[in-house]
């Protein structure tokens, strides 16, 4: 019932910056989204949790990226940011939009396809 479509990623060098975005299309149904973040997947690595924003604003970070990137989102356009600055080469990773909807009963997650982000040295 949600799709979420990523963008931003690419190759930057070591110190530079990007932005990603992720868009949650709803469709016809009134679809509330509560907790929208940002996971990554480095080769050879565990899925992590990169940043995160809940629906009333509150944020959390892995520690590796804190003061480094910054989330942040546009509940009326149901998208979602992550400004990344002084990129480090460990940062390469492919980059997941995670959404959650709101529901009565159940909890129902939606994610994206992820969008490759390289930094060279």
């Amino acid at each position: 019932q949600v799709q979420l479509l990523e963008s931003g990623g690419g190759l930057v060098q070591a110190g530079g910056s990007l932005r990603l975005s992720c868009t949650a299309s709803k469709g016809p149904f009134n679809i509330i989204i509560k907790d929208m973040a940002w996971y990554r997947q480095a080769p050879g690595k565990q899925r992590e949790l990169v940043a995160l924003i809940n629906s009333g604003g509150s944020i959390k970070y892995a520690d590796s990226v804190k003061a480094r990137f910054t989330i942040s989102r546009d509940n009326v356009k149901d998208t979602v940011y992550l400004q990344m600055s002084s990129l480090k080469p460990e940062d390469t990773a492919v980059y997941y939009c995670y959404a959650e909807q709101y529901h009565p009963v159940a909890t129902l997650v939606y994610w994206g396809q992820g969008t490759q982000v390289t930094v060279s040295s």
